[in-house]
């Protein structure tokens, strides 16, 4: 791929048609060489090493030992089975049964300090569970649902009715001018942001919106600007709790830029030169999205002239 992400790059094997298989689960489970990674309420448990955190990895059977019944099967890792284990409640597990195990870290510093193998199967594990916790009742009857292929599926028994995560699509575009001395790219702020902070522009697709439909409206909406045309960059999974950001450069018809303050609070234009000086943190104001970002990696993209 000529643009990789945090949370992309997942180096499972996710067997989606062998999860299926209740007998072949069964053989992963009382596989000796399963592995299982542990989360706390959305933190992977990380370890530190001479060249950084990485996730702490314990034997299928000890993470099961020490949380009964709350796993998923991720996939095989060089042909070894690989679960997620995660903790619930409010009392960090480093207190009790996961002492001197590791650390829980936010997924948020984690994708700053993890390898990026690491981080992105963190990140899908986050994902899954948070998927199981929103739907243990089914959507058309409303009864408890029970889970099948090792996590990725649940069943209704009542009504048959079969659920599967869902990823919720998000566009994230930079605007770009062009019809000045110079070509300029829109910076916007949310209010509830670090202070200096601005990034890219960011909205959910709506049903019955292509990609470029959506790019347009979340523009209009926030900053008030027509976009002329649509260049796809990339995009990066993003569990938080499960979203696909779709990036995307935006050209613009006019620089009259206007925030509507329900969305963004203000907004700010920026010729390369003063881009390149917001991703160095030698801008005056402006601060950049953080390294981990897709909205960091726009803004790099434009700024050197890709």
């Amino acid at each position: 791929m000529s643009h990789t992400h945090v949370f992309s790059g997942n180096p499972l094997d996710r067997s989606g048609d062998l999860r299926n298989d209740i007998a072949w689960l069964g053989e992963q489970e009382a596989n000796p060489e399963a592995l299982a990674m542990l989360l706390w309420e959305g933190r992977p448990l990380v370890e530190d090493h001479e060249g950084g955190q990485r996730l702490v990895w314990l034997a299928l059977s000890h993470g099961r030992d020490l949380v009964p019944d709350r796993d998923l099967f991720l996939g095989l890792w060089k042909g070894a089975p690989v679960f997620a284990i995660e903790f619930e409640g409010s009392i960090d597990p480093t207190s009790g049964p996961a002492g001197g195990l590791g650390q829980f870290i936010e997924m948020r510093a984690a994708a700053a300090a993890l390898p990026e193998a690491d981080v992105a199967i963190a990140g899908t594990a986050k994902s899954l569970f948070d998927w199981r916790r929103r739907h243990g009742f089914c959507a058309a009857c409303g009864k408890a649902t029970d889970q099948a292929s090792g996590g990725w599926r649940r069943v209704c028994a009542a009504c048959g009715v079969e659920h599967f995560p869902r990823v919720d699509p998000v566009v994230i575009m930079l605007p770009v001018y062009k019809g000045g001395s110079e070509p300029r790219c829109l910076l916007g702020r949310q209010a509830a942001w670090p202070e200096g902070r601005m990034s890219a522009l960011a909205g959910f697709m709506e049903p019955g919106e292509s990609i470029e439909e959506a790019c347009a409206r979340e523009v209009m909406e926030e900053a008030g600007l027509t976009v002329s045309g649509v260049v796809y960059h990339s995009s990066q999974p993003w569990p938080f709790p499960a979203q696909l950001m779709i990036g995307l450069i935006a050209e613009v018809t006019t620089e009259d830029a206007a925030p509507d303050q329900t969305e963004l609070e203000a907004v700010a234009w920026l010729t390369r030169a003063e881009a390149r000086a917001v991703l160095a943190g030698t801008h005056g104001t402006i601060h950049a999205p953080p390294p981990f970002a897709i909205a960091r990696r726009l803004l790099e993209a434009w700024a050197e002239g890709e």
